[in-house]
């Protein structure tokens, strides 16, 4: 049985902890709690996220609930049903690290980049790999200069997302995958923008949401562009 978001929030003697609050949310989802290390990384990462927030705009999510639901927990979904082979993953748009940063911590043996042109919120994803003191690679520039290519990309809530996944999967190796965390409505576009290069495992529902997925398709590896 899931907990109510009272006991989320009374977890006993962790309870002004986020990172206690963060694994009761993860509980109720059904899904396996962080262990000690990575709750602490979590944490450090909400409190800066809170103090950049107040003067740069990261995110309009702003109550510690909806940050923990709708930014971590389906951020750390996100992480786990990336495949194993996956070896690099380009995170496009990043904007506050969702869900790159959280891939990089819960999935270290993957070789994780962020991309975001906005040089503010560029400037906070520099600074949270610094404080995470985890190995990712920042790029702070438009997307469509990297020549790079990657096993996997992922996108969540990118301008003009249409227009961005067909630059996107210029950037995947054959057999790569682009994972697209989307809404059911917003999903069919983006699958055909990706082109017929792409199949697509069952989509995977997002915890608490009737309608946010997280869709993967894989580039067949005959496929050229």
């Amino acid at each position: 049985m899931g907990l109510s978001e009272n006991e989320i929030f009374d977890v006993g003697g962790s309870s002004n902890l986020v990172s206690a609050r963060l694994n009761a949310l993860l509980r109720k989802a059904g899904l396996s709690e962080l262990g000690a290390a990575d709750a602490a990384k979590f944490q450090a990462y909400y409190s800066l996220l809170i103090r950049w927030n107040e003067r740069v705009n990261l995110t309009g999510i702003r109550t510690e609930l909806e940050i923990l639901e709708r930014h971590f927990v389906e951020s750390i979904a996100c992480a786990r049903a990336i495949p194993a082979e996956v070896e690099t993953l380009l995170d496009f748009g990043s904007g506050a690290g969702f869900p790159g940063l959280p891939i990089a911590i819960c999935r270290p043996e993957i070789a994780v980049s962020l991309v975001e042109s906005q040089i503010k919120k560029a400037s906070f994803l520099l600074e949270a790999v610094r404080t995470l003191a985890i190995s990712v690679k920042v790029f702070a520039q438009r997307a469509e200069v990297i020549t790079n290519h990657f096993d996997c990309v992922t996108m969540r809530a990118v301008d003009r997302m249409p227009q961005a996944v067909e630059m996107a999967v210029r950037m995947i190796s054959p057999g790569g995958r682009l994972a697209l965390m989307t809404t059911k409505s917003e999903l069919p576009k983006l699958q055909a923008a990706a082109g017929v290069a792409y199949s697509w495992a069952k989509s995977i529902a997002m915890p608490n949401s009737e309608d946010r997925v997280l869709a993967i398709g894989r580039r067949r590896v005959s496929s050229v562009g």
